[in-house]
């Protein structure tokens, strides 16, 4: 079964850093991009930053210096490194794959990705 799970969320203080994590299972994850996005309660999904199988990194204005992402060597997973974290940042945090041919002019859009994990809760509060 063709699957992402994240996981790592936590509650944690304004200027704290966190690492989220997204397993893949039943596809050959390095051959494909990772895209992370994240939802706040009444706004629409946004991206926030991708990882493409060749190392490529693509990110937002919001996410750049402070978010970065990695993908495991050992294991089917890939992370999402969070530095400086604001209250701004709160939300659900999902990663995603498109199993289909991708170009980077379209990575933010929500709707270009085929499989979604069911996401992680983030909350940055005082």
């Amino acid at each position: 079964q063709v699957q992402l799970v994240e996981s790592g969320g936590a509650l944690v203080q304004p200027g704290d850093s966190l690492r989220l994590a997204c397993t893949a299972a039943g596809f050959r994850w390095d051959w494909y991009n990772i895209a992370w996005f994240r939802q706040a309660p009444g706004k629409d999904r946004e991206a926030v930053i991708c990882l493409s199988n060749n190392k490529n990194t693509y990110f937002t204005d919001d996410a750049k210096g402070r978010f970065t992402v990695a993908r495991g060597n050992a294991t089917t997973t890939d992370y999402l490194y969070m530095n400086s974290l604001k209250p701004e940042d709160t939300g659900v945090y999902y990663c995603a794959t498109r199993l289909r041919p991708w170009y980077p002019t379209d990575w933010e859009l929500p709707t270009y990705y085929d499989i979604w994990g069911h996401g992680t809760q983030v909350t940055v509060s005082s």
